[in-house]
């Protein structure tokens, strides 16, 4: 078998990133104007304490 070069395949992490981010943006709007302020604090509490154990987990 020849050894063939194959393109290397496209970093698509700060994209998704980027989409990750927009799309809780309008999430978190939107839950801000059905519930109010206090449940978008609070979720983004967890979201963050999960973020944290998956760090650790991960390192």
């Amino acid at each position: 078998m020849q050894d063939r070069k194959h393109p290397q395949t496209p970093d698509i992490l700060a994209a998704a990133m980027t989409f990750l981010g927009i799309n809780m943006m309008w999430i978190f709007v939107v839950i801000w104007m059905l519930y109010g302020l206090i449940p978008v604090l609070v979720l983004a509490v967890l979201i963050n304490h999960v973020i944290d154990l998956l760090e650790q987990r991960l390192s």
